[in-house]
């Protein structure tokens, strides 16, 4: 088990604190005149999901819990929830939507992943820094758009929808950064 300071914080980083496993959804650091530097967070208890905004003072130290990291394969997604499959002894799991948290929003079908568990409970499904997914629906893409810098809603494979450029057309294969929900690149044009 290790031990991170405030200064180490990321978004995403699972600490223990008051006797729970909270992930860190939002962070910065924050200096006034003649105090020391505070570290102001948005909290999320792992198990119960309620949210906490909670400010720090700088050096504060907790402890990282000991997570076990098992590799799994998402099969699909129905009315009961999320189905993976563990690529060792290819046992299937079913997860809710509440369980599966930010990562239902970039997840896709056949996408292999690791899955969270504290003291056998599941604690949440890890993904990539990035992933690539494809541009289901958009407003259609207009010739010399791409030098205004603007940007449109689009929807992708998973059902989320995040803002792109307006060159992005639908079919198009775009890289999205799953820790702030944002474009990065264009992988491949349709």
């Amino acid at each position: 088990m290790g031990v991170v300071e405030t200064n180490q914080f990321h978004k995403g980083l699972k600490i223990e604190f008051e006797g729970g496993i909270w992930e860190i959804i939002e962070y910065h650091h924050s200096k006034m005149a003649q105090r020391s530097a505070v570290m102001k967070t948005k909290i999320k208890n792992v198990a119960t999901g309620a949210v906490l905004e909670k400010s720090f003072r700088s050096g504060d130290a907790f402890r990282v819990p000991d997570m076990d990291r098992k590799n799994m394969q998402f099969l699909y997604k129905d009315d009961i929830g999320f189905h993976f499959m563990d690529m060792e002894s290819y046992e299937q799991y079913d997860f809710s939507k509440e369980q599966m948290g930010d990562a239902a929003s970039y997840i896709k079908e056949q996408q292999e992943v690791s899955v969270l568990y504290y003291n056998e409970e599941l604690m949440g499904v890890e993904l990539p820094t990035a992933v690539e997914l494809t541009v289901t629906e958009t407003e259609p893409g207009v010739k010399g758009d791409t030098v205004s810098g603007g940007t449109k809603p689009a929807i992708l494979e998973s059902g989320t929808t995040i803002q792109v450029p307006l060159f992005i057309d639908i079919g198009d294969i775009i890289k999205v950064d799953t820790r702030t929900a944002e474009y990065l690149e264009r992988l491949k044009k349709k």
